[in-house]
C-alpha cells in the first residue's frame, strides 16, 4: 500500500514538473517570437534605406561615366580642330582646363544634391510608419525623389476625393516638403486600363488628373505648402508599372506619385555657366 502511494506521489510530481515546464517554455517561445518580429521590421527598415543608396551610388557612377565620355568627346574635337586650324598648344591646354572646371562644378552639384536627396528620402522614410511603409515606396532615381502612394489609401474607391485615411500621411509628406524649399513638387496621377465613365469623369485621363489635382489642393490648404511650387499631372492608363492582365498588377498600377526635384532656375544656372566650346 505504501509502494502505491510513494508510485502516485512520484507521478503527480513529475506531471506538475511538466506542466510548469511547458508553460515556461511557451513563453519563452512568445518572447523569442515578438524580438524576431522587431528585429525583422528593423532589418526591412534599413533595407530600403541601403536601396535607396544603392540607387543614388549607381546613379552617381553613370553620371561619372558619362562627364569621362563628354570629356574625351571634347578632348577628341579639341585635338581634331587643333590639327585642322592650327590651334596652339597653349589654347588647347586652357580649353581642356575650362571642361576640367566645369564638369569639377557639375560633380560638386550633383554631389550635393544627392546627399540632399538621401537625407530626404531617410527623413521621410523614418516619419513613416510601419503600416504606412506597406503602402508607401520611396526611391531616388537620377537624382529625382519618387513617392509613390496606393489608390486605396489616399481616395475614394473610384474617386478622387480625399479619403480621412490619407491625411495622417500627407501631413508627413508636407512637412518634408515644407523644409526642403529649393525642390519643386510635381503630382502625378496614375491608373489602371479599365475604363471609367461617371458623371464629370469621361475616362482614365480624366481620373488621373483629378486625383493629382486633389492631392494638390489638399497641401496648398491644409498643409499650407506655398503653390507656386506644385504641378498637378494625370497620365492615365499609360505609364504601368506592372501587367494590367493581374489584379496584383493593377492594384500597382493605381498610384499617385509626389515627385520632388531641384528648381529648373538651377539646371539654368548651370547651363549658363557651361565654357563656350
Amino acid at each position: 500500500m505504501r509502494k502505491n502511494l510513494l508510485i502516485m506521489t512520484l507521478v503527480a510530481g513529475c506531471l506538475l514538473t511538466t506542466g510548469c515546464a511547458s508553460k515556461k517554455d511557451l513563453v519563452n517561445c512568445q518572447n523569442e517570437n515578438k524580438q524576431l518580429t522587431s528585429d525583422y521590421q528593423s532589418t526591412k527598415e534599413q533595407l530600403a534605406a541601403s536601396n535607396a543608396r544603392v540607387a543614388s551610388l549607381e546613379e552617381q557612377l553613370w553620371q561619372a561615366k558619362n562627364d569621362y565620355a563628354k570629356l574625351q568627346n571634347s578632348l577628341d574635337k579639341s585635338l581634331s580642330n587643333a590639327n585642322q586650324n592650327n590651334i596652339s598648344i597653349e589654347k588647347l591646354v586652357d580649353q581642356i582646363n575650362e571642361s576640367n572646371q566645369y564638369i569639377r562644378h557639375l560633380v560638386e552639384v550633383k554631389s550635393k544634391s544627392d546627399s540632399l536627396n538621401m537625407v530626404l528620402t531617410n527623413n521621410l522614410t523614418r516619419s513613416l510608419s510601419k503600416e504606412e511603409l506597406k503602402e508607401v515606396d520611396v526611391q531616388v532615381l537620377k537624382g529625382v525623389v519618387y513617392i509613390s502612394l496606393a489608390d486605396n489609401m489616399l481616395y475614394k474607391s473610384g474617386s478622387y476625393e480625399i479619403n480621412e485615411r490619407a491625411s495622417e500621411t500627407l501631413s508627413k509628406i508636407a512637412k518634408i516638403i515644407m523644409d526642403y524649399k529649393d525642390y519643386e513638387v510635381l503630382i502625378e496621377g496614375n491608373t489602371d486600363d479599365v475604363p471609367i465613365s461617371r458623371e464629370n469623369i469621361r475616362n482614365n485621363w480624366d481620373l488621373s488628373c483629378l486625383r493629382a489635382s486633389s492631392v494638390v489642393q489638399e497641401l496648398q490648404n491644409k498643409y499650407g505648402v506655398d503653390p507656386k511650387r506644385l504641378t498637378a499631372g494625370g497620365r492615365g492608363e499609360y505609364n504601368p508599372v506592372a501587367s494590367n492582365a493581374t489584379a496584383t498588377g493593377k492594384q500597382r498600377n493605381r498610384r499617385t506619385q509626389i515627385i520632388i526635384t531641384p528648381k529648373l532656375d538651377q539646371f539654368m544656372e548651370l547651363i549658363d555657366q557651361a565654357p563656350e566650346d
